[in-house]
């Protein structure tokens, strides 16, 4: 490191302690990880997917009165989401971001309530780490996958891309959709290996160029399925939740064993209502051939059918 960028770091540290908002969140986190011994681990986690209702799902079950919300929605823990590596800070970090185990007494003995916890962070279901981590540590948690037409989600994800190329990470696509998937191949070239080798490896390409290697659904499954009972995973269609918000809500009470609660309104969070009008009619009909036997394949893992066009 040269003395000029150790100068630049330590003008940054020196601001940073003068910000009474950081010094107060840096406060909050250490007191977190310090009482983390009195805290929850989570229920349930919901694992995936990217842009398939996770959010809006998740939102819904923290206005139960028998589930208490995580500090953040997406913990990101067990995956390799950023160069930072959170699964490295060790589970005292993980189990701060829950509520302490005595409120979950309380609910008990007052309201005679069972408390449940819980986190959605959505790469988890295509991390390569991710499934193997939390079997080791919570091996009793339910997993909730919500699964969105393969051809959606990708053009979803490209147009995510899009935006944050012309804001906050200028340059991560400048390619068309039928560019990027064309691109994917190379993209991704070598990534999962060295994802595999090495734990603590951040790819960049893997997190945001994987547009059609994340809707290959029957193989990130099957590691799930390989590590955990099959009465631990609910797999529901993004579509029906986003057709039937209170049906699959209600789905999802009865898989964690909470008691039937109705919302008054079930509002959509990062809607998705127009993220695939764009597609070229003749993309999609090449990608419906091309995720066919992806999704063949799904369907004989879960013994039903989903209602894509593909």
């Amino acid at each position: 490191m040269t003395s000029q960028s150790i100068t630049d770091r330590s003008y940054y540290l020196l601001r940073r302690l003068k910000d009474p908002a950081y010094l107060l969140r840096r406060s909050l986190e250490t007191y977190r990880v310090v009482t983390s011994p009195f805290r929850l681990l989570p229920d349930f986690i919901i694992i995936g997917v990217q842009k398939g209702g996770t959010t809006s799902l998740y939102n819904y079950l923290i206005q139960h009165p028998c589930v208490a919300s995580a500090f953040a929605k997406e913990v990101h823990f067990f995956d390799n989401h950023t160069p930072a590596h959170n699964y490295g800070k060790g589970m005292a970090w993980y189990r701060s971001h829950f509520e302490y185990g005595g409120y979950k007494l309380y609910k008990k003995l007052v309201y005679g309530q069972n408390l449940i916890t819980g986190e959605g962070s959505p790469d988890y279901i295509f991390d390569t780490h991710a499934p193997q981590r939390i079997a080791a540590r919570m091996p009793p948690v339910k997993l909730i996958a919500l699964l969105r037409n393969p051809i959606d989600r990708a053009y979803s994800h490209y147009l995510h891309n899009v935006k944050a190329s012309n804001s906050y990470d200028v340059g991560r696509e400048d390619l068309s959709f039928e560019e990027a998937i064309d691109r994917e191949e190379d993209r991704l070239h070598g990534e999962k290996e060295k994802l595999l080798q090495d734990e603590s490896y951040f790819s960049y390409n893997y997190m945001h160029y994987s547009y059609l290697s994340r809707g290959m659904y029957a193989d990130q499954l099957k590691t799930w399925f390989d590590l955990f009972p099959k009465e631990q995973i609910l797999v529901v269609s993004s579509e029906d939740f986003f057709a039937n918000p209170s049906h699959i809500f209600q789905q999802v009470l009865d898989f964690l064993k909470l008691p039937a609660w109705h919302l008054t309104q079930y509002s959509s969070y990062n809607s998705r209502n127009k993220d695939t009008v764009g597609i070229n009619p003749a993309t999609r009909e090449h990608l419906v051939d091309y995720f066919k036997p992806h999704n063949q394949r799904l369907y004989q893992l879960l013994d039903l059918k989903f209602d894509w066009d593909c």
